[in-house]
């Protein structure tokens, strides 16, 4: 999550800034500049991400759309985008993932984009920022409370990175964790075909090199499609070459049947009238043989 300006208020504390309700929240118009969540309906200011936390974020939606356009599944990924766990909270995940027709209902809605209760986003990813305690304890009880099917931890800080992954197991009442380590690839509950390695997600590359890389594959698949239809269209006009050569010799020899089937009447007409001319000469007393 971004860093809270302030820290989570506990009931300790004494707090005099006004308490909204849900709806007042959702229309709230506070510092164009700044996201609020609201937590037990105080607003809690987020403060700016830094630049590796961007750079993470931006890497998981990358990743996420091409895992869900490649399983064509009707589901979408978006940030800044509010969860409400509770009737005064609610919280602005780094990273979700939603059913498209969720998406639509929540594009209808005046106010803030924010999945309401009974509106449950599969997926929801936090980047931890200073505030630790908050996406390891507040965060957790507050999606575990709102049935978010697997929540997302990822830890960029020196010493203790990891990515830990909270979500319902069968046969358990609430959120189970496993932790996944520099040099391991995680695996997600919600989506198990969805291979993503710690190691690129805490030190993600540029989304926008991945974007030209892509858009080089793209060129390079494609020129090869254009040189396979070329040397298809080269192998077909070759057939077709030979296919009438084939048929020129078919024809000649054809031909050459015919011919050979002409000469061998002719042939076979001559001796009928060599035959006819020996008998005649034979009615006429004539030797045949002796006639020159």
């Amino acid at each position: 999550m971004s860093q809270s300006i302030a820290p989570v208020l506990e009931e300790k504390q004494t707090d005099t800034s006004p308490t909204l309700t849900f709806e007042e929240y959702r229309v709230y118009q506070g510092d164009p500049d700044v996201q609020y969540e609201l937590y037990k309906g105080k607003l809690i200011p987020m403060a700016t991400a830094t630049a590796l936390h961007t750079s993470i974020c931006e890497y998981l939606v990358y990743k996420l759309q091409r895992y869900l356009a490649e399983h064509n599944l009707d589901l979408v990924v978006k940030t800044s985008v509010g969860v409400r766990t509770e009737d005064a909270t609610s919280c602005i995940p780094d990273v979700l993932v939603c059913t498209q027709s969720l998406w639509e209902q929540i594009l209808a809605q005046p106010g803030s984009g924010i999945i309401d209760l009974g509106e449950t986003p599969l997926l929801v990813v936090e980047v931890v920022s200073e505030n630790r305690r908050a996406d390891y304890m507040i965060k957790r009880a507050q999606y575990e409370l709102a049935n978010v099917p697997e929540y997302c931890i990822v830890d960029p800080k020196c010493g203790k990175q990891k990515i830990r992954i909270l979500a319902f197991i069968e046969g358990e009442d609430g959120y189970t964790h496993t932790d996944f380590f520099p040099g391991e690839e995680i695996i997600s509950v919600v989506f198990p075909d969805l291979v993503l390695s710690v190691d690129e997600i805490l030190n993600p590359p540029l989304v926008e090199e991945l974007v030209k890389a892509e858009r080089v594959r793209l060129q390079e698949s494609q020129q090869q499609a254009v040189m396979e239809r070329q040397r298809a269209d080269e192998e077909r006009q070759r057939a077709d070459e030979q296919r009438q050569r084939a048929d020129e010799e078919r024809q000649r020899a054809d031909e050459e049947r015919q011919l050979a089937q002409q000469q061998s009447q002719r042939a076979q007409e001559e001796c009928q009238r060599a035959d006819k001319l020996s008998a005649r000469l034979r009615e006429l007393g004539v030797d045949p043989d002796t006639v020159i």
